[in-house]
């Protein structure tokens, strides 16, 4: 089957070995996305405003593959401070509201960055 990727620039995608997003049939996967621009993170001690820049990094992978918020069916959300879930719950609802994916929000210890509060991976079908 025929492979479509997204790369956003990100410094550990070569170092690692991945991309962004990942397009194979009407199935897409994005890889976990935390708020880092140009090797540089956005909003530090901001939940809301990590997973406001996160989800809009995942829409526009999600738009080079074709697709958009609304194919999305799962989201993971990784955090560092569950007792921010509500900064971070109120981004997510203002990108998927209507949509209404299933979610998961779990506590762990550490990201890559410790400056770095949300990571988000989601699921789509096209």
């Amino acid at each position: 089957m025929n492979r479509k990727k997204v790369f956003t620039g990100s410094p550990w995608e070569p170092v690692v070995g991945y991309c962004r997003a990942i397009r194979i049939g009407d199935r897409i996967e994005v890889a976990g996305t935390t708020a880092m621009k140009d090797g540089e993170v956005v909003g530090v001690g901001n939940a809301y405003e990590q997973t406001r820049f996160i989800l809009e990094t995942i829409e526009k992978a999600l738009r080079e593959l074709d697709a958009d918020l609304s194919h999305v069916v799962r989201t993971r959300m990784f955090v560092t401070d569950i007792s921010k879930w509500e900064e971070i719950g109120k981004a997510h609802g203002e990108f998927f509201r209507e949509i209404q994916p299933v979610a998961t929000m779990v506590e762990v210890k550490a990201l890559i960055d410790p400056r770095l509060l949300v990571e988000i991976e989601v699921e789509a079908i096209v």
